[in-house]
């Protein structure tokens, strides 16, 4: 679920931007220490979504790994639940244009910051969401310190562009792995003698 989380922010906020009079498929899934590569093509004049940090989210990480099914044991490992720090990166043609669309960004998430499959229209036109039935998760903003800032562009190439960082909290990622089955105790019989 992380890629499909990302894709799912991706269209949402390409499709907010579109509407707002923007170009079509204005917000690109890329690497932003890419940018000034010169072999890459496609991210000028784009809003870049990278994701720059992942963590566990500790709280739920303490479940049982039984579960039922049928009535009989089943042993499988629980959910990771994850937080995802996402940067949104604007390299349009002039400064003004950046920071125009990175405030419409902002805008976006501050009007629709709870994902789920209720509130969300799924783009059809992307195999990568096919399967995708059931998510929910929320963005907030987060603001790093002038000292973390520096570290994130200095590790992503050192040249910075107008952005906005955003945590993804709870996307979760489930393999369904099934790590042993057995049966219910049914009976229990005892041979005690007594003393």
């Amino acid at each position: 679920m992380l890629y499909q989380a990302l894709e799912i922010i991706k269209d949402q906020v390409s499709t907010y931007l579109e509407d707002l009079g923007g170009a079509a498929n204005m917000v690109v899934l890329e690497n932003i220490a890419k940018h000034d590569d010169p072999g890459t093509t496609g991210i000028s004049d784009k809003v870049i979504l990278s994701l720059v940090n992942l963590e566990e989210e500790v709280t739920l990480k303490n479940r049982s790994i039984t579960k039922s099914e049928n009535g009989d044991p089943v042993y499988k490992n629980p959910p990771i639940h994850l937080n995802l720090y996402l940067l949104f990166a604007v390299n349009r043609s002039t400064y003004i244009q950046s920071l125009d669309t990175l405030g419409d960004v902002i805008e976006f998430f501050q009007g629709k910051n709870y994902f789920n499959q209720a509130n969300t229209v799924l783009n059809p036109a992307n195999p990568a969401l096919t399967g995708v039935t059931e998510f929910k998760f929320t963005a907030e903003l987060y603001t790093p310190t002038f000292e973390q800032l520096n570290y994130i562009w200095g590790t992503l190439g050192g040249k910075s562009l107008p952005s906005a960082l955003y945590k993804i909290t709870l996307a979760t990622v489930n393999r369904d792995a099934t790590l042993g089955r057995t049966t219910r105790v049914s009976q229990t019989i005892t041979n005690a003698n007594p003393i």
